[in-house]
């Protein structure tokens, strides 16, 4: 992890010892206890989407590779701890097969935690909706392995899941909470880690991307085989002509014409169900079964190269500062965040029903990710 603010998640492979997990279950357990008993459920959340906060929680229990399993290993071991610790939040879903039983999972936490039938749908909606998001409306070449969603008794709810990049063996953790949702689908997330930031890439929840958004909307309220004309028309062995339809300015000067490409292929099905369902806005397409990532992908680039609204190809990583630099880029670093995160976390291990050494190895983990001015 830089201090500068990235964490570096490269791809490992195997599994977590078992003798390992089993104790940091055990802390998980301990920590998230006196977490939630002084400063409440919301807080935790907060601090799970908080992307600093969760890398040095890892840490502290132990899994300190700087590697995508620290995503999967401690979001798994809090599943564990917090049902047994019956501390009114749940953790659903999880890696590879588990993610895909994240949906039944959140009704069978729904019911436990008395929730009603319409707020256990919202949560269901929520953790699809966080996916699809990801896995097609954002496009810098991850693709979703791994999703956990943390719900509260009062229906209060986080996301932390992680795409993989398999071409340099790369991974990307994205954070949502539903404290700071406004809409799915503009700049949502709470922050998007990741060490690789792509000279391009699809990004349809940018503020810059609205126009394409609309424009997605209204093509796909058209009849599918008008908008197989479009596409046709687009097609690369006409990309010699397609400056001609670009503005003469200098950011389109320098267009880069791969992205420009069709994609592979485009899901008419799925088209044919948005023109009978006439979505009112872009959430809503995103939404329909069938609209993947070659099906945005194909409709922002009629929408730009026809109509000219251009989504956003700026890389959404940005958000990988969890307090700001010390030179003000993003933003200058909010020092009162920074303390109060170390200070949350140091108490909760103080306070832990921990041995002396298991106390004093877990300060001096934390210690690692401390501005040498700032005391535990």
């Amino acid at each position: 992890m830089k201090r500068a603010g990235l964490a570096e998640l490269p791809l490992h492979d195997g599994k977590a010892p078992q003798w390992l997990v089993k104790r940091m279950i055990g802390l998980a357990k301990e920590i998230s206890a006196i977490i939630i008993d002084e400063y409440g459920r919301e807080e935790f959340l907060k601090r799970v989407s908080d992307p600093h906060w969760f890398q040095a929680f890892g840490c502290v229990l132990g899994y300190d590779w700087h590697s995508s399993g620290l995503t999967t290993v401690v979001t798994g071991v809090l599943k564990t701890a917090l049902k047994e610790a019956n501390l009114g939040v749940a953790v659903c879903g999880g890696k590879g097969r588990a993610s895909r039983e994240t949906l039944s999972e959140i009704v069978s936490v729904g019911e436990k935690f008395n929730l009603s039938t319409s707020k256990i749908s919202d949560l269901q909606y929520a953790s699809r909706m966080s996916a699809k998001v990801d896995n097609s409306a954002i496009q810098a070449g991850y693709q979703l392995y791994h999703h956990a969603f943390f719900v509260t008794e009062d229906g209060e709810w986080a996301v932390v899941q992680q795409g993989m990049n398999v071409n340099d063996r790369t991974a990307r953790r994205y954070h949502w909470l539903s404290e700071r949702i406004e809409n799915f689908i503009v700049e949502p997330h709470s922050a998007i880690v990741g060490d690789v930031k792509r000279p391009f890439a699809l990004d349809m929840t940018a503020k810059e991307s609205e126009e394409c958004r609309k424009t997605s909307v209204d093509l796909a309220k058209e009849r599918p085989q008008r908008v197989a004309r479009l596409l046709d028309m687009i097609k690369p062995s006409y990309q010699r002509s397609l400056k001609e339809w670009i503005p003469a300015s200098k950011e389109d000067r320098e267009y880069v014409a791969e992205f420009l490409k069709m994609p592979l292929s485009i899901n008419w099905k799925a088209l044919k169900r948005a023109y009978e369902i006439q979505p009112r806005n872009y959430e809503e397409l995103l939404g329909i079964r069938g609209i993947g990532p070659s099906t945005v992908r194909g409709l922002a680039l009629v929408a730009e190269i026809i109509y000219g609204s251009k989504p956003s190809w700026r890389d959404p990583v940005k958000y990988s500062f969890a307090y700001g630099g010390k030179d003000g880029v993003p933003y200058p670093v909010n020092r009162r965040a920074m303390d109060e995160s170390i200070k949350i976390l140091r108490e909760a291990v103080e306070k832990a029903k921990l041995g002396d050494r298991e106390r004093l190895e877990m300060l001096q983990k934390l210690r690692r990710f401390v501005p040498p001015d700032v005391k535990i």
